[in-house]
């Protein structure tokens, strides 16, 4: 019968006490994942509200005949739109749209290049900051017209001050001496083409 040496005593205790702490020992705790909802589709904000930028006349908006006072023409205003006279001009108004109605009686038809030496310096004379834009003949049922675009700033907003940078255009009739200019404006960002066609469309000489 062989006796233990020191050494191997020595060596057994070792292993013995690495054998104790690897089953004694715990686990290193793993990766956290974040919580899923029900299911583990996670959650949907809810679909924002389509909105029409401000000033964009709606769609289904109903029009009304409008004959001046001393006649010669007739020509389509939104309904409902609130309206004030001042001489010849009639302005019809709704929230930051204006229509504005103005005749007159001359002797030629205007032109491209009479609005352009004329009647712009006028209309940049009582527009804030005027932008110009451009005058061209187009095309109306009444016949072809003057189109003269440009922008400018509105009047400031009686309650919030607030001043809206608008674009306008301003359509020339003529027929027999009879002028006719329509004025359509509203904010810059807002998409009136198909509105503004109806009006423009609509004149009528009587």
């Amino acid at each position: 019968m062989s006796t233990a040496t020191p050494a191997r005593i020595a060596s057994t205790a070792v292993l013995f006490s690495v054998l104790a702490a690897c089953s004694s020992g715990t686990s290193a705790p793993g990766p956290s994942s974040s919580a899923q909802p029900s299911g583990g589709a996670p959650a949907s904000s809810p679909a924002e509200t389509e909105t029409n930028p401000a000033g964009d006349i709606p769609d289904n908006q109903a029009y009304v005949p409008f004959t001046p006072a001393g006649g010669g023409f007739t020509v389509k205003i939104p309904e409902g739109w609130a309206s004030s006279a001042a001489g010849s001009t009639t302005t019809f108004t709704d929230k930051l749209n204006q229509v504005q109605v103005t005749s007159s009686h001359t002797g030629g038809a205007p032109t491209a290049e009479s609005v352009t030496t004329t009647d712009v310096p006028a209309v940049q004379g009582k527009t804030p900051n005027f932008a110009m834009g451009q005058v061209s003949t187009i095309a109306r049922t009444a016949g072809p017209v003057v189109l003269l675009t440009y922008q400018g700033d509105s009047a400031p907003n009686a309650v919030t001050g607030k001043v809206v940078r608008d674009a306008f255009e301003r359509y020339s009739f003529f027929r027999a001496g009879l002028r006719v200019d329509l004025t359509l404006s509203g904010p810059t960002n807002a998409d009136n083409v198909d509105p503004w066609r109806t009006v423009t469309d609509s004149l009528r000489f009587s």
